[in-house]
């Protein structure tokens, strides 16, 4: 048994070794035989050959006859574009009968020996036999390896692979074999190749990297199949797939390099430096070493994976790949054109109506155009009784039906040049003989236009093909070139310019297939684009995938490329290095794991397109300007609703479901992206390189734990949120016509809000949330609250009819999700739910760019200046030993382990638990933090920007100050004389017992009653009512008819533009007086000025009444005017307070708002910030990007501004320098949340979209919580700055005292492990516990003076010099005394004992009196102590038990440079400030003898 069992072992691999020789065949079989693709039943598709030459259409007939003259043969069809036939057919056709008829057809017109089409059809499956094939050979190379290994054969020479490879990656070398004996032949020829050469030449690493590219290739091409296979029965109707030959196509200049491409130095590197090394050392195996070093495997796979990866998800999103070779070329585009095929539809819309005269209503104008205009024949002439519509002539005296009497012809023509500027067809509304309007016929956008174009903006710089078509007016462009008949040329010139182009269109022909992208859109033409190399559609989804993907293939191919050369680099200096038969190991090892991470990083960029929510489509129907008939049509509706089964078969729309949260895995792999994990990845690999498998482990266990952390924080806090925001659905009622015992209105049936659809029917009442964006269908007496959405704080009347308003905030027809009703009752029909909505397009916004985190910049910077000088201390001490005799190995590995020892891995490690402390800190004041690394940037803002609507103020109306009509007092001290105008206000309302009123203008009056004690029958002896006419907003004012002691009386309160005019009298100063033209012109300038203030403003009026029981409009008159209401959302009784402290930290405070600029303008001079410019809305539209930068440091307040306007005033701030935080609590406010440095919301009342952009949540809703978050996060620098003077100070020390010894010794005083015990005892637990401690001993105004350029500024640099220093100073002096008294291997645990002390001690004495520090330095110094002093444990470290008197060298020559150390920084952790009297007096005049320390 054993003996057979041996023997099967034994021929494993002879067996082996056939398979790639097998392999090797049938690819080869496969490439000489021309592959019949049979993509379904009765449908194949072949390769012809010389088809795709121009002139060929005689030989594409003849083909389509000879085929289709054969038995069972039902329809032959020839592209010329992509070199096939496609033949329907019945089973009985075999397939070789149909290659035999079509090599007939070949071999007849002279074209048998023509190349076929150079790229496969989608479906080819000779494709993903050939890759399985080359799999295969991978694989079996792999285990020929392993089994050459074990066997200890002599294995071939590591630098035939590497020369193969070298080629197989090389254009130039690659290049003409590919010429000579085509592409998929040299792709079998180095897959072979380089399978068998480092399967002989023992290296596994190889073929197994090839072989898992081979599976990413196979998954790809695997995708592309069932992607054509799906889309085929509706792409290819009958004559669908026929095409012409292409144009011939040439690029104008070679297409750019992009970075991989520019790998190729690397080459001619290489090959230098293994001449080289030969030369020196005439030693071929270091020198094959160095050859295989300067492979860029990493260049080309890490491109190749993300490419493989992203074709297999466009496949999966329905986008045909017609030519896999473009998706590796998406890195080199620099400029994407977008046809204007791609952004039109093919219909006319209405765009606007412009009135021409006062009567009739603009509304009534633009029904009976859009009812009139036939929109398939816009020019045609159109005539409704007395009304015409017919187009306006150019430059004609009149207008068309020559009425130029009663028209502006001048005026009506400047602005039909203006419409016609962006693409509109004129026509003329008449009515008679009299023009009454012009109307704008455009061309409709696609519903995701601005979507595409958004995308390729975040590719590239975009232009527009389509001079003249007005779309650069309607969409934002980077610049305009030749469409139509000269797209071609204009893609041309870019390519001569030395662009890469990317093109978008719907149209075929030439331009696709010139550009270097093309990207052709289906359902445009009944043809397919076939010259595209990329078919989506029918939609825009798929081009926008495609353009969002270009970036990232950017991103990852620089990120393949600089690792290719970080391998190259590092294989070389290895195989310098090691032993020369180790040299091709190490340095293959090296490139191959810089391969891993580059294909692991392209699979992962590719993948997070993935998880990118979808675009979302923009509705351009105007809802609002159309009549409740026409919108009950359009959506198939009607007022009593939505039949149940319509409405299932409406919902489930895929796209708008929310996005499912990042786990914890993903959100650690994005921790790791800072700019210390390279180099610390890459000393973490030389080390195991070099042998130093342990100093590895401990890094990676470092970068991982500091991870892990982060991740975990942040997922926490994500959690945390999801619980804070209302997840509770809101309940709506909806009109169901098939309901049991439906009226003709229909029944009323329960529903939450997720369930809604377009074309559903729900009715409103006072207090409920709006669900969905809805167009009015009844409406009584409704006013709503809108301020969520467009931040103006007064409520705003809702009427039926149609509103041609293009802003959100003037479309009285409409009710938008999250607005809520205020006061009366509504039906409306739902036109748009979830992401659709108004506030979900909003939300969208926020998806822009954030800057990058101040932590990834400062740990940059700190890594500028801790790298360089860890590899200069590892360079100047491998020059010494190199001087010195010693040999390059010893040298080098001694090198690499100081400088990998020297970086600070703690670093990232510290500011995250810092982070993490603070935010545990702010968790328990109420501000919630979701990630981190906003604790950083909230400690550095200059620029606060406040939204005013319940963040500055409290959100809800009260009464603020009350006149009579001259002067004002406020409601905290009102005069006797003016508490009766709030009882006749109070009597004036609706009754309020036993219920909450639903008018909040009646609610603050109610909440001013309460506060100030007083009663309807003030001053009347009871008070009972009779009647009342309620607010309406037609009407203008509520009445209400009561009866008293006193008689029976007629109070009103409302507008004052509707109140004066009923007023006859005027009580003032308790006297009655005629209220004639003097007197109200007084009143109404008090009534301005206080409008001016930001009021509300209600007049109070009130007079006798007759015994009638009837109250009329007409029986309100004839009143006395008793006062003035003003009623405004009050500021926050603590923002004053909170604005001034963060004004007296340096913090600027910036109000950006929606609402009117005098209210905006009053609560900002409450608040004492109005010390700048007011902008509006408008200012900022007139002013370009440059321009507003330059003022808006001037600015501080942004009134009447749109969500998209406050985006671009925090992108003018951080282009003026600034850092900024955002806070709101509106949808609105979520772009300008998103776009901040650090976004706040406040939790309470803000919408879900500014909870969910915002970086910091504050849940109790008090603005002092920002200013206390914002003096926990500068704190947090001031224990930064020691524990990362800690960290850098005692490295720099150790880089100094082992250098120096160094080099006066000949050899490092120090190994590697006894280097990172220091890190692990010094930089790790005290580091960190000075980290997460907060700062004793200081007050808050002294921490909210604290700051990154005042912590981490000269005073870093101060102490990092000092601790540097002492440091060093201490151990060599320790050492110099050991050596003296003791042996080398006792002289270098004294300096180890006194670097470690002289940390310690400063640590623990910055710590002041914090218990953690404390601890953490003791356990420390205790653990070194057990470490020196067990025997075993010690020489494991390289050290030696020490005696007595070592321990008394070591710690006092610690303590004797920690005591300076600890004066110089900081005395034992007190402040200069606590320090008084004689002591305070001699420490200042001792440190003016230091100025360098002060």
């Amino acid at each position: 048994m054993l003996r057979q069992a041996f023997g099967v072992t034994a021929r494993l691999p002879l067996r082996a070794a056939r398979l790639p020789g097998a392999a090797m065949r049938a690819a080869a079989t496969a490439l000489r035989s021309r592959p019949v693709t049979r993509t379904a039943p009765g449908r194949s598709h072949i390769p012809v050959r010389g088809v795709r030459e121009p002139g060929t259409e005689a030989f594409a007939q003849a083909l389509r006859d000879a085929l289709t003259g054969l038995p069972g043969v039902a329809r032959a069809e020839v592209n010329g574009v992509l070199g096939h036939v496609m033949v329907v057919h019945d089973d009985r056709v075999r397939p070789s009968a149909l290659i035999s008829a079509v090599e007939d057809v070949e071999r007849r017109f002279g074209l048998d020996r023509a190349p076929l089409a150079r790229t496969a059809h989608p479906a080819d499956g000779q494709l993903i036999l050939r890759e399985a094939a080359l799999a295969g050979v991978d694989l079996a190379g792999c285990g020929l390896a392993v089994a050459g290994r074990l066997l200890r054969a002599v294995p071939l020479p590591p630098g035939i692979p590497a020369a193969l490879a070298l080629a197989e990656v090389t254009p130039p070398l690659r290049g003409p074999l590919e010429r000579r004996i085509g592409r998929p032949g040299t792709e079998v020829l180095f897959g072979v190749g380089v399978a068998v050469t480092n399967a002989f030449a023992q290296q596994p690493s190889g073929p197994l990297l090839d072989f898992a590219h081979r599976l990413l290739l196979l998954a790809e091409l695997g995708a592309r199949r069932t992607a054509w296979r799906r889309r085929e029965p509706g792409l290819l109707t009958p004559g669908a797939f026929e095409a012409g030959p292409p144009s011939p196509v040439s690029r104008p200049v070679p297409l750019p390099a992009g970075a991989v491409e520019r790998m190729g130095w690397s080459v001619a590197a290489a090959l230098g430096a293994t001449a080289g090394t030969y030369a020196l050392t005439r030693n071929g195996m270091r020198a094959q070493g160095v050859l295989a070093a300067g492979v860029p495997r990493a260049a080309w796979l890490g491109r190749e994976a993300f490419a493989a990866r992203l074709g297999r998800l466009l496949a999966g999103r329905g986008v045909l790949v017609m030519d896999p070779d473009v998706l590796r070329q998406l890195d080199r585009v620099d400029r994407v054109v977008v046809d204007a095929s791609a952004v039109r539809t093919g219909r006319l819309v209405i765009d606007e109506v412009v009135p021409l005269v006062e009567t009739p209503a603009p509304e009534e104008l633009y029904d009976r155009a859009r009812t009139m205009a036939d929109l398939d024949e816009p020019l045609a002439r159109r005539r409704d009784g007395e009304w015409t519509l017919s187009p306006l002539q150019r430059g004609a005296g009149g207008a068309a039906g020559g009425a130029a009497t009663a028209l502006d012809v001048r005026r009506a023509h400047v602005r039909a040049r203006m419409l016609r500027r962006r693409g509109a067809r004129v026509l003329v509304l008449e009515r008679g003989a009299e023009p009454v309007a012009l109307v704008s016929v455009v061309p409709e956008l696609d519903p995701l236009a601005e979507a595409l174009m958004e995308a390729a903006r975040r590719a590239a710089p975009v232009l527009l093909a389509g001079v003249g078509s007005g779309l650069d007016r309607r969409l934002s462009v980077d610049g305009l070139v030749a469409g139509g008949n000269r797209l071609r040329e204009s893609v041309r010139s870019l390519q001569r310019d030395g662009h890469a182009v990317a093109l978008v269109s719907a149209r075929g022909g030439a331009a696709l297939a010139a550009a270097d992208v093309g990207i052709g859109l289906l359902g445009g033409l009944d043809h397919p684009a076939w010259s595209a190399h990329l078919l989506c559609g029918p939609g825009l989804e798929g081009a926008c995938l495609v353009l969002d993907a270009v970036p990232r293939a950017h991103d990852a191919s620089r990120r393949s490329a600089r690792l290719a050369g970080l391998g190259s680099a590092t294989g070389t200096l290895l195989a310098t290095a090691v032993p020369p038969v180790l040299a091709a190991r190490r340095a293959q090892l090296a490139v191959n794991a810089a391969t891993v991470v580059a294909m692991a990083g392209g699979i992962w960029s590719s993948t997070e397109l993935a998880h990118r929510p979808g675009p979302v489509p923009l509705d351009r129907t105007p809802w609002h300007a159309w009549s409740p008939q026409a919108v009950l049509e359009r959506l198939g509706s009607s007022p009593a609703g939505l039949p149940e089964q319509e409405a299932r078969r409406r919902q489930g729309r895929p796209g708008t479901g929310p996005v499912p949260p990042r786990g914890l895995l993903r959100l650690t792999v994005e921790e790791l992206d800072n700019p210390l994990t390279p180099v610390l990845a890459a000393g973490a690999g030389i080390s195991a390189a070099v042998g130093s498998v342990v100093d590895a482990a401990l890094i990676g266990t470092v970068l991982g734990v500091n991870a892990l952390m982060s991740g975990a924080q942040r997922l926490g806090a994500d959690r945390a949120l999801r619980q804070l925001i209302d997840l509770s659905a809101v309940r709506v009622r909806l009109r169901r016509p098939d309901a049991p015992g439906a009226p003709r209105t229909g029944a009323e049936v329960p529903a939450v809000a997720d369930e809604l659809v377009p074309g559903d029917v729900v009715r409103l009442t006072a207090g409920d949330a709006v669900p969905a964006d809805c167009r009015l269908l009844r409406a009584d007496n409704l006013e709503i609250d809108e301020s969520s959405l467009t931040g103006e704080s007064q409520l705003v009347a809702k009427a039926v009819r149609p509103s041609l308003s293009h802003t959100v905030a003037d479309r009285h027809s409409m009710l938008y999700q999250g607005s809520v009703v205020a006061a009366g009752e509504a039906v409306a029909v739902v036109v748009a739910t979830g992401a659709d909505t108004e506030i979900g397009r909003t939300a969208r916004l926020a998806g822009e760019h954030r800057p990058e985190s101040g932590v990834a910049r400062r740990l940059h910077r700190l890594t500028e200046v801790t790298l360089p000088a860890s590899l200069a201390a590892g360079a100047t001490l491998m020059g010494s030993d190199l001087l010195r005799g010693r040999p390059l190995a010893d040298a080098l590995g001694s090198a690499v382990s100081l400088a990998v020892a020297a970086v600070p891995e703690g670093l990232p490690f510290v500011a995250t638990a810092a982070e993490l402390a603070t935010a545990r800190r702010l968790s328990r004041r109420g501000a919630l933090v979701r990630n981190p690394a906003t604790i950083e940037a909230l400690g550095r803002i200059d620029v606060l920007c406040f939204d005013k609507t319940g963040t500055l103020t409290e959100g809800r109306l009260r009464l603020r100050q009350v006149s009579d009509g001259i002067a004002a007092a406020p409601t905290q001290d009102l005069p006797e004389r003016l508490r009766d105008v709030v009882a006749v206000a109070l009597r004036a309302g609706p009754d309020y017992t036993g219920r909450r009123l639903p008018h909040p203008t009646d609610r603050a009056v109610l909440h001013a009653v309460d506060r100030l004690g007083l009663t309807a029958d003030r001053g009347l002896g009871g008070w009972r009512r009779v009647g009342e006419l309620p607010f309406e907003p037609g009407r203008g004012y509520h009445a209400v008819l009561g009866d008293s002691t006193a008689g029976r009386r007629l109070s009103v309160k409302g507008a004052p533009e509707i109140v004066l005019e009923r007023c006859r009298d005027w009580c003032h100063d308790g006297r009655t007086q005629p209220f004639d033209a003097a007197a109200r012109e007084r009143v109404e300038r008090e009534v301005d000025r206080l409008a001016r203030l930001g009021y509300r403003v209600l007049a109070v009026a009130e007079r006798p009444a007759s015994d009638r029981q009837d109250l009329t409009d007409a029986r309100v008159d004839r009143l006395c005017l008793h006062g003035l209401l003003c009623i405004a959302d009050p500021v926050r009784p603590a923002a004053a307070r909170a604005v001034a402290r963060l004004r007296t930290a340096g913090v600027d405070v910036v109000m950006i708002t929606g609402d009117h600029p005098s209210t905006a303008e009053a609560i900002a001079a409450e608040l004492g910030v109005l010390d700048g410019r007011v902008l509006t809305g408008a200012d900022l539209d007139a002013l370009d990007d440059d321009r507003l930068t330059a003022v808006v440091a001037g600015v501080s307040v942004f009134a009447r501004v749109s969500p998209a306007q406050k985006a671009r005033v925090v992108r003018a701030l951080h282009a003026a320098g600034r850092v900024v935080a955002v806070t709101g609590d509106g949808a609105n406010d979520a772009p300008a949340i998103r776009l901040a440095d650090v976004g706040i919301a406040l939790g309470e009342r803000a919408t879900p979209a500014a909870r969910e952009t915002a970086d910091v949540v504050i849940t109790d809703d008090r603005i002092e919580t920002i200013t206390d978050a914002i003096v926990d996060c500068r704190a947090m620098w001031r224990s930064a700055r020691d524990a990362l003077a800690v960290l850098l100070g005692g490295n720099l020390g150790e880089i100094g005292f082992t250098v120096g010894v160094g080099l006066a010794r000949g050899a490092g005083p120090l190994n590697v492990r006894q280097l990172l015990l220091v890190n692990l005892l010094t930089d790790m637990l005290p580091a960190i516990a000075l980290a997460v401690r907060p700062p004793s001993g200081v007050s808050r105004e002294q921490l909210l003076a604290e700051g990154p350029e005042r912590s981490l500024g000269t005073a870093l640099t101060r102490d990092i010099a000092v601790r540097a220093g002492t440091t060093a100073g201490a151990a060599s002096v320790a050492w110099l005394f050991g050596r003296a008294t003791g042996t080398a291997a006792q002289a270098s645990t004294t300096g180890l004992v006194a670097l470690v002390g002289t940390q310690l001690l400063q640590t623990v004495a910055a710590g002041g009196t914090d218990p953690l520090v404390l601890g953490s330095g003791l356990a420390s110094l205790g653990l070194l102590g057990v470490i020196v002093q067990v025997p075993g444990l010690s020489h494991l470290f390289g050290c030696r038990p020490l005696p007595p008197h070592c321990w008394m060298l070591a710690l006092g020559s610690a303590g004797a440079f920690a005591l300076p150390a600890i004066l110089f920084t900081r005395p034992l952790g007190i402040p200069l400030t606590r320090l008084t009297g004689r002591g305070a007096d001699r420490l200042g005049t001792w440190m003016k003898c230091y100025p360098l320390f002060t």
